[in-house]
This record gives structure tokens, sequence and C-alpha cells, in this order.
């Protein structure tokens, strides 16, 4: 447990911190598993409009700090690559 001051207020802060980002997560698996469906379905109109509200959310999470740039780009590149397959 912690001793000082300073530490007592880092462990207050983290823990609203952890709790940010754990929502920011949860919200971008969302965003992504709709994608993923839409996917699944075979609607490519559909996959392209839930496509295109999730990236704004991917890369909000990316200059947030809860994920990496490249991995943001990674599944954003991997999706459209799908939506593009699908005819």
């Amino acid at each position: 447990m912690a001793n000082h001051k300073s530490a007592e207020k880092r462990i207050r802060q983290t823990e609203r911190r952890t709790e940010i980002n754990r929502a920011r997560v949860s919200r971008i698996r969302t965003f992504l598993k709709k994608v993923e469906t839409a996917i699944a379905s075979g609607d490519k109109t559909a996959a392209t409009t839930a496509f295109r509200e999730a990236q704004p959310e991917l890369m909000r999470g990316a200059g947030k700090g809860v994920l990496h740039k490249n991995t943001v780009s990674r599944k954003l590149s991997r999706l459209s690559s799908r939506i593009k397959a699908l005819a």
C-alpha cells in the first residue's frame, strides 16, 4: 500500500484512467464486432457503413494511447480488404 501522499494520488489517478481506458477499448470492440457481423452477412453496403463508423473510433483509440497506431492501421487495412472482397 502507498505510504506517501503522491503515491496515494497516483493510485486514484490510475484507477480513474483504467476505468476510462477499459470503456474506450470496449467501445472499440463493439464497433469492430459490428463490422465483422456485417462482413459475415455478406452485405457490402452495411459493412461499408459500419466500417466508416468504426474508423474514427479506432483512430481515437490510437490517439488516446489505448491502441498502438500501427495496430489500428493493420486492423483497418485488413477490414477494408475484406470489405472490398465482398461482391
